[in-house]
Order: C-alpha cells, then structure tokens, then sequence
C-alpha cells in the first residue's frame, strides 16, 4: 500500500466517523424534542393552577390568634381493688383537661434547665 491508499483510507475512515457523530446528534436532538413536547402534553392535560381569587382569605374578623393554656393530664384509675378494669370505650377523645391554674410555670433562677444533659444549667 502507497501513502496515498493509506490518506485515502484514513479520509474516509474520518469522514465515516464524522457522519455517524452527525447522525447521533440528531437521534439525540430528535429525542430531546420529543421529550419536550411529550411534557407539554402532560401539562396541558393537568388542570389550571388557581387564580388570585380562588386563594384563601382572612376572615372579615382579622387573623386568628393563638390561644395558650395550661393543661394537664386525665389520670387513669388504676384497677388496685379488683375492679374490672378500664375499656378504651370508657376514655375521653382527649388525653389532657383544662388547668385550673394558668400560670405559666417558670424556671427558679438558680434550678437546673438543662434537660437531662447534666451540665449546670440555669446558673
């Protein structure tokens, strides 16, 4: 084989390698297109977003406020003297009740407040 033979080759051997990158980008550009029109479908599919007025507003009273109360909780009666003992039936729908004192409970100065972490606190 001549140099020449061998340019000859290597040309067409670049000019196939050549196409075939061309060919794959266009797979590639075709399913990238066809990607954005299958989501476009889809999302004319959905329902429409909703509008301003379609939004929540305040009351004509204002905002609603937080109310804070103490509580504490329902005891339940332990069966000590052979009482049947307490159905679930029998319970509450709420576990805690209504304190009579509504103070809120405040550290000591000086009493622990770290929560179990055994440093010193509140000092």
């Amino acid at each position: 084989m001549s140099t020449a033979t061998l340019e000859l080759l290597a040309a067409s051997s670049h000019a196939l390698n050549m196409t075939v990158a061309f060919i794959g980008g266009l797979v590639i550009a075709g399913a990238l297109i066809w990607a954005v029109r299958m989501g476009m479908s889809v999302m004319d599919r959905e329902p429409d977003r909703p509008h301003a007025e379609d939004q929540p507003h305040l009351p004509a009273t204002g905002a609603v406020h937080e109310e804070r109360e103490m509580r504490e909780p329902d005891e339940i009666p332990l069966n000590e003297d052979g009482s049947p003992r307490l159905m679930p039936y029998q319970l509450h729908h709420s576990g805690s009740r209504r304190c009579d004192d509504q103070k809120r409970r405040r550290w000591l100065p000086g009493s622990s407040g770290a929560f179990g972490s055994g440093g010193p606190g509140h000092v």
